[in-house]
């Protein structure tokens, strides 16, 4: 049903990027299509603008390649041979293979498999109310928040920080491992309006000159995985000099002393050494922060999405501590405020019926799993059946040759529901339809910002689409569940009875209404100022690594992860990232590109042909020892398998790092084979992650 019969706008939230969750302002036209997309004026943190792969979304959303009907496989797997079936048929068929798998093998055979396609909380997590009713095996999530959030909450106690708009009264921003122009562009808004209104200055860290390195007054180019030397150098400089607030340590911080001694061979040579930055840029930045109160640290991803990423994010984290600059409004460090909502998603989840007892997969590791690897599989039976939502592991996930293998496997059921036809659902035994969020109802919590945002259906879905929400209500009835906790309700009484479960006055109807509520914590609780999250209201300094509640924590049956005892006590530069070596010359990244988002937009043609194709940037003095030239088609390559992909010579990385920007489809390559082939599943430790920007590379000429 289409609730305009003219022209009119209304209010939509963006599902795709958690951090920016952006308010929305959807033009409704007749015959159940969008018009214009724009971000809300109204949103104090959105402030009207939004991403233009967003604001383009008209031709994603009514792109003539949607799936429309349910398929079943009649060739070979990825063959491409479909026909056509009733919605009625694919479930009973889904259903009928869950059950076979039960029969033969146990209910841990059947791996429900998601992620973050949609931000959604009812879209997003409702599977695992279908997993826990059946105890199927459980997911770990590894592949995006677990070295950033482990590290950060290792030294704050707590999920939050000052309110992200504090960002427009900051007299300095430092933007550290987030390319926000692509890919928060939120941030660079107020980060700008700072510099416009109060002469505010920005400050970039990052591994290559992006555009918003473009944009600092300073950027601060390192070597990939060199974060905390950084960081350990500033705070020595703020000891050294008196920039260090020894009073407001001496209150909120466990051993200020010893991590002053600790410090005292960390200086500026010693990091410059490893990072590849000069001293005169690390003093620079060091007296910048030390002698301007206001000045607000927004930590991204990027930056600890390698082997050394849990102690980085510590580390960086520490220095506003040493300042003692959460003390001022504009001054802090922020990274997620997921710690101030609250959200109780028992019913939505089903975590009722959850049990500890069933194993937990890693989400990263889906190609080990499905190749049999006995530690990847916990010991436990083999996955014989998937349903997966949300997701594209075919492109998305590390070790690619190993995926591809997996879901080549003939004794593997896969139902994949899906907007596109992508490399996963081309693997599949059934592909279902799936609407996109206009075409659904659902809530949202910014993890940038502060607003819990509704995301009301606005539009019918074309031909059969159906929301995630649907499949997993119809798989619940076939399989014996529905009257489980959660099941039979509509999105709508689930975000509404969500609501009330979590302390909310609000409910569906009321947040329609409003369209987003600020739960912005007051400036005490978000700055600490009656203490960190820590039971001793503490900042930590010296890590208990695996001693500290996270909200990564693997469950008891994984454990801790990866080489737990080679994290420092106290912040510190670790030796763990996946070294450049004689055979291996390079460290690869493999960076966000601005009009993608993983392998969302891929598929729409105003991206692809802003994005181009697949290339690799590598700086000209090296592309002159290896005798490469610019536009070259090249193989980089690994013990895990090899790209290929066109050279572009730039001076935006440093010499021996090269960037891969974007997530093209594997058939994007001349090989088939795309950039995650290069990249590992190893565990980051202590709470695992996988170390995606964190790959040592060789490369060679193929042809111009």
């Amino acid at each position: 049903m289409n609730i305009a019969p003219e022209n009119a706008t209304f209010r939509s939230t963006c599902p795709h990027d958690c951090p920016s969750c952006c308010a929305l302002d959807v033009e409704v036209l007749p015959g159940d299509r969008i018009g214009r997309v724009r971000g809300s004026k109204d949103n104090s943190y959105t402030a009207g603008v939004i991403c233009a792969k967003v604001a383009r979304y008209a031709e994603r959303i009514h792109h003539p390649d949607r799936l429309m009907h349910p398929l079943v496989r009649t060739g070979g797997k990825g063959d491409g041979e479909w026909r056509q079936a009733s919605w009625a048929a694919a479930l009973d068929l889904i259903a009928e293979r869950f059950e076979a798998a039960e029969r033969e093998i146990g209910a841990e055979a059947v791996w429900p498999y998601y992620y973050a396609g949609t931000m959604g909380q009812v879209q997003r997590d409702g599977i695992n109310r279908l997993r826990h009713a059946r105890r199927y095996s459980g997911q770990f999530d590894t592949i995006c928040t677990n070295m950033a959030w482990t590290g950060f909450v290792m030294g704050t106690g707590k999920l939050a920080g000052p309110d992200p708009r504090e960002m427009a009264l900051a007299d300095c921003v430092v933007i550290w491992g987030t390319n926000a122009v692509s890919t928060q562009v939120n941030v660079m808004t107020h980060a700008i309006k700072a510099r416009k209104e109060r002469g505010a200055k920005i400050v970039v860290v990052d591994v290559y000159q992006n555009d918003t390195a473009d944009q600092a007054d300073l950027a601060l180019i390192l070597k990939p995985g060199t974060d905390a030397a950084l960081a350990c150098a500033v705070m020595h400089v703020a000891f050294r000099d008196g920039h260090a607030d020894r009073d407001y340590l001496a209150r909120f911080s466990d051993d200020p002393a010893g991590l002053e001694a600790h410090l005292q061979t960390r200086d500026p040579a010693w990091a410059a050494a490893i990072t590849g930055l000069t001293v005169a840029d690390i003093e620079a930045f060091a007296k910048l922060v030390g002698t301007t109160n206001r000045s607000f640290f927004r930590l991204g991803y990027g930056f600890t999405r390698n082997r050394n990423g849990t102690a980085a994010m510590h580390a960086a984290c520490s220095i506003p501590t040493v300042l003692g600059s959460w003390r001022h409004e504009g001054g802090g460090a922020f990274h997620n405020n997921g710690g101030i909502y609250g959200f109780d998603k028992t019913e939505i989840m089903g975590l009722a019926e959850e049990d500890p007892e069933v194993r937990s997969l890693d989400q990263s590791k889906i190609g080990r799993v499905l190749t049999g690897d006995a530690e990847a599989l916990c010991g436990g039976p083999p996955v014989a059946a998937m349903l997966i939502q949300n997701t594209n592991p075919m492109n998305v996930m590390p070790e690619q040759a190993l995926v591809r293998q997996g879901f080549a496997r003939d004794d593997l059921f896969v139902a994949v529901h899906e907007q596109f036809m992508t490399e996963t659902a081309e693997m599949a035994d059934v592909v279902l339809p799936a609407t996109m969020f206009m075409e659904h109802d659902d809530i949202y919590r910014g993890g940038g910002h502060q607003h819990v945002m509704l995301g009301p259906k606005l539009i019918d879905g074309p031909g059969e689409t159906r929301s995630n929400h649907f499949v997993i209500e119809e798989l619940g009835k076939r399989l014996g569940v529905a009257g489980r906790p959660g099941f039979g309700k509509s999105e709508q009484e689930l975000i509404s009875g969500m609501l009330a479960d979590s302390g909310y006055d609000e409910t569906y109807e009321t947040l329609r209404e409003k369209g987003w509520i600020d739960v912005q914590p007051d400036f005490d609780t978000s700055h600490y100022a009656n203490g960190f999250g820590h039971p001793d209201g503490r900042y930590r300094f010296r890590a208990d690594w695996t001693g500290t509640p996270a909200p990564d924590r693997p469950p008891e049956t994984l454990g801790p992860q990866g080489p737990v005892a080679a994290l420092p006590s106290f912040p510190d530069h670790i030796e763990l990232a996946d070294a450049p070596d004689a055979e291996h010359p390079f460290v690869l990244a493999t960076s966000p590109a601005r009009s993608f988002l993983n392998s969302t937009f891929a598929e729409t043609p105003g991206s692809v042909k802003k994005e181009g194709r697949p290339e690799v940037l590598m700086h000209p003095d090296d592309a002159v020892e290896h005798g490469l030239g610019d536009g070259d088609t090249v193989a980089l390559g690994n013990s895990r398998g090899e790209v290929h992909l066109h050279l572009k010579l730039s001076q935006k990385p440093a010499r021996g790092t090269l960037i891969a920007e974007g997530l093209w489809p594997n058939k994007a390559h001349p090989n088939g084979c795309g950039i995650n082939t290069l990249t590992s599943a190893d565990s980051v430790a202590p709470y695992g992650g996988a170390p995606i920007h964190d790959t040592k590379v060789w490369v060679r000429a193929l042809g111009g």
